[in-house]
């Protein structure tokens, strides 16, 4: 079952969240980089004071910050925009946080096209690229509140680097309350056994409506629900793979690097079969609202349908 509105924006839910956690557990903290009201995290500097920090336009400093934290035994929870959280502070992220295997969690709010008026600098189309090749990192992409809800607590619990790649705003919702979530398995959303479609965050509604419009043309859809990229779940994927003989994935990312990447690599070594991406198709980003960019950038739900079609009849 699919809704257009969410109750709540993804902000409000993590802000939710750290301020019942950081009450129970003295060793949570939170650092910003000059934009906790923009991530929904401002309050907890007026209800933790001394565990909820805003280093301002120091990214680099507030990645070390928490490193050097983390090794006190603390659990710093950093915040800024996706492309800061990622490309901007790398290094620190490579050598302090990773390197070191600190307990840091790196919240990346609007990652690619969600991004929207920010404008191509704030569009992050490589951060799990970027991400994805460094060691002892886990990247974690919320489909929306329900499994961000259901996420939060097993994040705390997993020791060791994991970056958040949130759309901080409303997303549609996909999931029931009841849904079981497990931080390292995929979610199998339909079975089905033309071809198998692999979707990440935002696209995985997309790719919902886009099963939809398959189904009404005789196709009947597999649709796996990715949440954690790295490490990825090889067993749902080269199960389904291996029944379907056929693989789309759908992310709001680089298809360089991110989610087909991922999958690809995965059949490759294990199973092979023909694998197409709706992703950014090597490009920059631009100002612009979200419908006018999903249609620039082909990540509409014709979009999948047509390459799902194309990729059957091949």
């Amino acid at each position: 079952m699919i809704s257009n509105n969410a109750v709540k924006e993804m902000r409000q839910v993590l802000y939710e969240f750290l301020d019942k956690k950081m009450e129970e557990d003295k060793r949570i903290v939170v650092i910003d980089a000059d934009l906790s009201k923009s991530n929904g995290t401002y309050n907890l500097r007026k209800k933790y004071p001394d565990r909820a920090f805003d280093v301002g336009v120091a990214e680099q400093n507030m990645a070390g910050i928490a490193a050097g934290m983390a090794s006190y035994g603390f659990i710093p929870f950093i915040s800024t925009f996706a492309p800061f959280a990622t490309r901007r502070i790398c290094d620190q992220v490579a050598v302090s946080i990773a390197y070191a295997n600190r307990n840091v969690k790196i919240i990346g709010s609007d990652p690619g096209i969600v991004a929207e008026l920010n404008g191509g600098t704030h569009m992050s189309f490589e951060d799990i690229g970027v991400f994805r090749s460094i060691p002892n990192i886990v990247i974690f992409e919320p489909v929306d509140v329900v499994q961000l809800k259901k996420a939060l607590p097993q994040i705390v619990e997993y020791e060791g680097p994991l970056y958040i790649r949130f759309f901080r705003k409303l997303a549609p919702i996909v999931f029931n309350e009841d849904y079981k979530f497990n931080l390292f398995r995929a979610d199998l959303l339909k079975e089905g056994k033309d071809i198998t479609i692999i979707a990440s965050g935002i696209m995985v509604y997309e790719a919902l409506l886009a099963c939809e419009k398959l189904e009404s043309k005789g196709i009947d859809v597999e649709l796996i629900s990715i949440h954690t990229i790295k490490p990825i779940d090889k067993d749902c994927i080269i199960k389904s793979a291996s029944k379907t003989k056929k693989v789309v994935t759908c992310e709001n990312h680089s298809i360089i690097g991110g989610l087909r990447s991922a999958v690809s690599e995965v059949l490759s070594e294990s199973y092979p079969v023909m694998v197409k991406g709706i992703g950014i198709e090597d490009r920059f980003g631009q100002v612009g609202k979200l419908p006018y960019l999903k249609k620039e950038y082909g990540l509409e739900v014709d979009n999948i349908v047509n390459t799902c079609i194309q990729l059957i009849n091949s």
